[in-house]
């Protein structure tokens, strides 16, 4: 019954010091609406990646010629018939898409822009899960055919000159002639999948590397016949790549990065809560400003209060029920902030949207808490005051 007393004594109290109580909401809102925000949003781009890669496959590594500098540049790269016949050699391995970078210019209609190009296999397609939006992909039977697919940038450059449907157009890339065969949709950037696809041109990797001034192939996807083996299939491979060609090897796996992506995100989550408790602790410090101005303002209440009998103990839950009271609204409208600003976020970016529950929870909870820790002190000054003194102010 007293608690109840003192939080209508408390919200009449706020209530009558409007302007006051709302400066001292603006630090809490702000406080727990950038926690609530830069957490959740730190946990969706998390999410975002993850499922990024969960999409592509888990199964999916990348292997790249091992040792730098003079070593490597001495190296000629790797064989692409021993390429080909990893998946009969190594147990772990399905299939394998080698493929070497290229860069030129690409000129359709007298217009010419920059552009990145791979050669790559028929297998590219599905290791790296690339969309085709019109046409077809290239075929491993189209051999040194001067065949292309276009990425998306190049399709919309393409569209921006009038080519709405570029599917049997000739383009001009690396000083030849190519005719367009396929158009690939967008591919979610940092995964594995070379950047090279969204922004450039695709040929047949034979094509390519008798076009290239330097047809070496340093790096390939494969798929795995499975998730968690990882391990044994860098084994494998290493083991075969030093049989067959004298050479060594390195392998990155997707559940390596899965992993390590989860625990950089969980410190930079970690980080964001921890910059936006700094507006938290600057709100706390308002509200018991606050407070020590409201404790000020009614000492002849409070006077009257001990002259007619009041504990300390009872002045001192009424001032730590008004912070915490005070605090908690805070809590609650910051956390509507924070929500409003991810759901916003989310729209523009795509992402899918969520609320982690153990977010808001905190994120109330210890507005309570900050309202208590940083009440505290006015509710004390006030319990301990000298009735005499506060009925002479």
């Amino acid at each position: 019954m007293i608690l109840t007393e003192n939080i209508v004594e408390s919200v009449r109290s706020l209530w009558s010091a409007k302007q006051r109580s709302l400066l001292a909401l603006i630090g809490i809102v702000i406080g727990i609406g950038s926690v609530i925000a830069m957490v959740t949003v730190g946990q969706i781009v998390e999410n975002e990646a993850v499922r990024q890669f969960r999409e592509m496959g888990t199964d999916i590594c990348l292997v790249r010629l091992a040792g730098q500098g003079e070593a490597r540049s001495r190296n000629k790269g790797m064989d692409l018939e021993v390429i080909h016949r990893i998946p009969g050699q190594c147990s772990t391995i399905k299939s394998v898409a080698p493929y070497v970078s290229l860069y030129s210019r690409l000129t359709h209609g007298g217009q010419r822009v920059s552009s990145p190009g791979l050669g790559v296999t028929g297998e590219f397609m599905d290791i790296f899960k690339v969309p085709i939006v019109a046409g077809r992909f290239i075929s491993n039977l189209d051999g040194y055919a001067n065949f292309c697919v276009l990425g998306s940038t190049k399709a919309r450059w393409l569209a921006e000159m009038g080519v709405q449907d570029p599917v049997g157009s000739e383009v001009v890339f690396a000083d030849r002639v190519f005719t367009v065969i396929g158009v690939a949709g967008a591919v979610p950037s940092g995964t594995f999948s070379p950047y090279e696809i969204n922004e450039g041109v695709m040929v047949p990797i034979s094509a390519a590397m008798r076009h290239s001034d330097r047809p070496q192939i340093n790096v390939f996807g494969a798929r795995m016949v499975g998730n968690g083996i990882s391990s044994q299939a860098e084994t494998q491979l290493k083991e075969y790549f030093q049989y067959a060609s004298r050479q060594n090897v390195r392998m990155t796996s997707a559940e390596e990065l899965v992993a390590q992506m989860d625990r950089q995100m969980r410190m930079f989550t970690l980080l964001l809560g921890a910059i936006g408790s700094i507006s938290l602790i600057v709100g706390g410090v308002g509200v018991m400003n606050v407070m020590l101005v409201s404790v000020s303002e009614r000492r002849k209440e409070i006077g009257i209060r001990r002259a007619i009998g009041a504990e300390q103990s009872d002045i001192q839950l009424q001032f730590l029920v008004e912070s915490v009271l005070l605090s908690f609204i805070g809590g609650v409208v910051g956390l509507g902030l924070g929500v409003g600003t991810v759901a916003i976020i989310c729209r523009f970016t795509g992402w899918e949207f969520f609320v982690s529950q153990i977010a808001a929870i905190l994120g109330v909870g210890v507005s309570a808490a900050v309202g208590m820790f940083f009440g505290y002190y006015p509710a004390r000054q006030a319990s301990r005051m000298n009735p005499i003194d506060a009925l002479r102010a």
